[in-house]
């Protein structure tokens, strides 16, 4: 049963990311890497439901593959991974988002969580 959900988890993870770094590209115009960032917010798919859905896409895929393996360290690593990119977010990204988009961001932060996603979408942004 363990090895079920460590496969859907890997699989929503890996697919999140891709939706995400799609995302990033073609809505943004710019990269999740802080040398070439997105020139636009980028609010939709995922971003409707969690802040940072590929940060919890790289830690899903992370913990799943510690399910499908059975393998602690792995799990412990993920663990350590959040742990990591929680204090990026709230040292260095948001800020900068905050700096970069303005009221824009700061409304995005009030209607959307950081990590635990959202039931229902976001919909007082427009699509882009």
């Amino acid at each position: 049963m363990l090895r079920v959900a460590g496969g859907a988890l890997l699989g929503l993870g890996v697919t999140g990311l891709l939706d995400s770094f799609g995302r990033f590209a073609i809505q943004g115009i710019g990269t999740p890497a802080p040398v070439f960032p997105t020139r636009h917010l980028v609010v939709t798919g995922l971003y409707r439901y969690v802040r940072n859905p590929m940060y919890v896409a790289v830690v899903s895929a992370i913990l799943g593959q510690g399910l499908i393996l059975g393998n602690i360290q792995l799990l412990e690593y993920g663990g350590a991974v959040w742990v990591l990119f929680h204090l990026f977010v709230l040292i260095y990204e948001e800020p900068t988002l905050r700096a970069t988009f303005g009221s824009e961001y700061t409304t995005f932060c009030a209607e959307v969580p950081r990590w635990i996603p959202r039931f229902t979408p976001r919909t007082s942004h427009p699509s882009v």
